[in-house]
């Protein structure tokens, strides 16, 4: 392809683009800081296109992105529009689009007008307490506070569940311009990745998307426990709402699904999304090749978009030690069908996104089986875990006989009611292993950990899970 792409950023999703555009030949050059993730895998040639050294938000340095390349795109929505409207080569998507969905609460009235359904919403004309006393008014509680712009990854949001709470969210974001939106009690949270082609516009399957501290910590595709009628309609309203935009391009769309099977829009990206990252290895086609190709005009066959297994993706995160993510990546290393990206950022922060895992396989309960290891060592790294993490530390022969109690619940939902009583283990100085494990969604991989358990130095099992609560029967029946 004689094509060169200029990006506005070169973070994770850009270096995910770079080794799509590689497998075309299509050259692609980056405006960032210098060593930026995505150019450790792109290098340029001593003669022609070269990368940029700067900020996407820096006309000058748009400007001189934007004289070597075909078109642009953006790895980041945080760029200077006004800079994109004085280009000579197309932007892709639209720089009016990007504007748009810049500003949440612009994304959202925008939205609006086209009937997706949204949560009840109102802006902010002051930072005050009555202010924001009379919104809540209207609205109700609870609600969420958010800034307009620059919030990711739960930064600049503020739930607001009663008036106490309010000094304490205008401390946090007062000095923003802030909106309030209604709180959406949702049972699940879902996800579509959208391209917006020249012809048309088309979807990728419907996923699950599971966040921790309002970060994206798991996507399960397809989505669970979603019948195939609210999963095709949850695609029929993503790509309504992207058709809605001007310019070509990958979309992620974020949406609750409501208790009654409603579906309501929470957020787009106009780029590729990290709830998208699954499709690198569980679809035909990545995010990014279709992204690539829909801005090149590349042809896209609908049925590339479509799942080849299976698949759950997990968020390798920084934890406490600057290598934590690498002792998470190389546990990873040992587990059958799991792919592992890192994203070359160097030490690592709590909290920090350093890398993803993809497990596929089979059947949904197939890969839930080999990453629920995975996602305890996650969990022990980040400290939400106690007790042992076999899944991020080498297991020696000594090391499999320390624990004495094992601790197991069917979701990491049920951690908050058993947290009291691995306290008391630690009161006493008893040694315990915590595990995740469904008797539903994950019953080979249940089956095989209580068997194992008396060998392993385990004299006492205690099992606990919501709903039916099966696990403490099942997990009986596999040990005496």
């Amino acid at each position: 392809m004689e094509k060169t792409v200029g990006v506005l950023g070169g973070g994770q999703l850009g270096r995910m683009f770079a080794e799509a555009a590689n497998r075309l030949n299509v050259k692609v050059i980056y405006l960032d800081k210098d060593n930026a993730p995505a150019k450790q895998i792109s290098a340029r040639p001593a003669t022609g296109p070269q990368h940029v050294e700067g900020s996407f938000k820096d006309a000058a340095a748009i400007q001189r992105l934007a004289a070597q390349a075909d078109v642009l795109t953006i790895e980041i929505e945080h760029v200077d529009v006004s800079a994109l409207k004085d280009v000579q080569v197309p932007v892709e998507p639209n720089h009016e689009t990007i504007a748009i969905i810049q500003d949440k609460y612009q994304q959202k009235l925008h939205l609006q007008k086209q009937d997706i359904p949204l949560a009840k919403m109102s802006s902010l004309e002051e930072n005050s307490e009555g202010e924001l006393k009379r919104l809540a008014n209207d609205l109700d509680y609870p609600l969420m506070l958010k800034t307009r712009r620059e919030a990711y990854d739960g930064r600049g949001n503020f739930p607001v569940m009663e008036e106490a709470d309010i000094p304490a969210a205008l401390k946090a974001l007062g000095d923003k311009e802030l909106y309030a939106e209604k709180w959406a009690p949702f049972k699940k949270e879902l996800a579509v990745m959208v391209v917006n082609t020249k012809d048309t516009t088309l979807a990728f399957p419907t996923v699950e998307t599971v966040h921790e501290n309002s970060i994206c910590k798991l996507v399960y595709a397809p989505a669970r426990n979603v019948s195939s009628n609210v999963g095709a309609k949850a695609q029929e309203l993503a790509r309504k709402a992207v058709a809605s935009f001007k310019g070509k391009g990958v979309f992620g769309v974020e949406m609750f699904l409501m208790e009654d099977d409603e579906l309501l829009i929470n957020e787009i990206a106009p780029r590729p999304h990290n709830s998208g990252h699954y499709t690198i290895e569980a679809c035909y086609m990545s995010q990014y090749e279709a992204h690539l190709r829909a801005i090149t005009d590349m042809p896209i066959p609908p049925s590339s978009l479509e799942l080849r297994q299976p698949a759950v993706m997990l968020n390798i995160l920084g934890g406490e030690k600057p290598d934590a993510h690498l002792s998470m990546a190389q546990k990873a290393l040992e587990a059958p069908r799991t792919s592992v990206h890192l994203y070359g950022k160097g030490p690592g922060s709590k909290g920090r996104k350093m890398g993803h895992l993809t497990v596929t396989a089979a059947s949904m309960s197939e890969a839930e089986s080999i990453i629920q290891p995975l996602i305890h060592a996650a969990d022990v790294i980040s400290g939400k875990a106690t007790g042992s993490a076999p899944a991020v530390e080498a297991e020696s022969e000594s090391a499999k006989v320390r624990s004495e109690v094992a601790v197991i619940m069917g979701s990491d939902s049920d951690m908050h009611v058993l947290a009291p009583g691995m306290g008391i283990l630690d009161k006493f100085a008893i040694p315990f292993d915590c595990q995740i494990t469904s008797a539903h969604r994950t019953p080979a991989y249940m089956a095989e950990y209580v068997s194992k358990a008396k060998e392993k130095g385990i004299k006492v099992i205690i099992a606990a899970a919501g709903g039916a609560a099966h696990l403490p029967g099942m997990a009986a029946a596999y040990t005496r």
